[in-house]
């Protein structure tokens, strides 16, 4: 907690607490509040932000409506009413045709403006699935049809680990939980991935230990021990070599005694030897990536 202010005794929790607990980070709810009216948080007598039961489940009421594709603009007329059954675009293309055009363009101004404006109305687990990845696998598409260039996905590619690493820092400096050391598999060059699932568990309240591009399994164990980490969260796109997958691996697995996470590409390619090395294949759903995250982190508490 940040305070003694809005203890969960009192059934009243502060902004902080609500983020982690839905995984709508607070500038999002404080935007929620003021352009559109969803929340009238009530305040404590230092003037913070103060959340009910009733307003946590008005806040996950309206992620369900975004991840069915209803606009954040038309959510509050539609929480009164059979929530959709069919999913919606939403914002979605035109987020996606906006930030390609800027790409494209090499327009770090737009880019940043759609980015931005993505972010501060969506859940960031949303704005990665529902925008990044799409746009990076778009970029992926038009270097190997030879529509588009390395150059493209080079920009993109910096600017969101320009992007990530400065809210990665901002979010570290307030994380209070327990720890997961970070890292891309080895040859992994492309960070942008385990930035964006960092982000992720940091926003369920978990602290990232974040080793970084290409890093050796075997280094692993030390800042695992050393930071008392309850878990270990690797990323990667690219074809492990068979010392990675068959041998290292597993060595891993077994020299940390703690859960193992492999998301992305590798892990949806590769998901049978993932699993027979003793780690946990995630896939590159990060919303699905993260329940099954925190129910084995669970599992393996109680075990322990």
């Amino acid at each position: 907690m940040d305070s003694a202010e809005g203890l969960p005794e009192s059934g009243l929790y502060p902004i902080r607490t609500v983020a982690s607990l839905t995984g709508v980070n607070p500038i999002t709810l404080r935007a929620w509040e003021r352009r559109y009216g969803l929340l009238t948080p009530l305040r404590s007598d230092k003037g913070h932000r103060l959340y009910t039961h009733k307003d946590i489940d008005l806040i996950n009421q309206v992620v369900e409506l975004l991840h069915k594709g209803v606009p954040i603009s038309q959510t509050k007329s539609y929480l009164n009413q059979q929530a959709p059954q069919e999913a919606l675009e939403g914002p979605w293309p035109d987020y996606q045709r906006r930030m390609l055009n800027a790409v494209v363009r090499f327009d770090d101004q737009s880019l940043e403006g759609a980015y931005n404006e993505a972010l501060s109305l969506h859940p960031i687990d949303m704005v990665t699935a529902r925008l990044v990845v799409p746009l990076l696998q778009t970029l992926g598409k038009r270097w190997a049809s030879r529509a588009g260039s390395i150059a493209e996905e080079h920009f993109f590619g910096a600017y969101m680990r320009n992007k990530l690493g400065a809210r990665f820092h901002h979010e570290a400096s307030r994380a209070r939980g327990p720890r997961l050391v970070a890292a891309c598999l080895p040859g992994e060059q492309h960070e942008t991935g385990i930035l964006l699932a960092s982000l992720s568990v940091m926003a369920r309240g978990y602290r990232v230990v974040l080793l970084g591009a290409d890093t050796p399994l075997a280094e692993l164990r030390d800042p695992c021990r050393r930071t008392e980490a309850c878990g270990v969260l690797l990323s990667g796109s690219m074809i492990p070599t068979d010392e990675v997958l068959h041998r290292q691996l597993p060595a891993l697995v077994q020299d940390v005694t703690v859960p193992v996470f492999i998301g992305g590409q590798t892990a949806l390619q590769f998901n049978d030897a993932i699993v027979a090395a003793g780690a946990i294949p995630l896939g590159t759903d990060i919303p699905t990536a993260l329940k099954r995250i925190e129910a084995e982190l669970v599992t393996h508490s109680s075990a322990r």
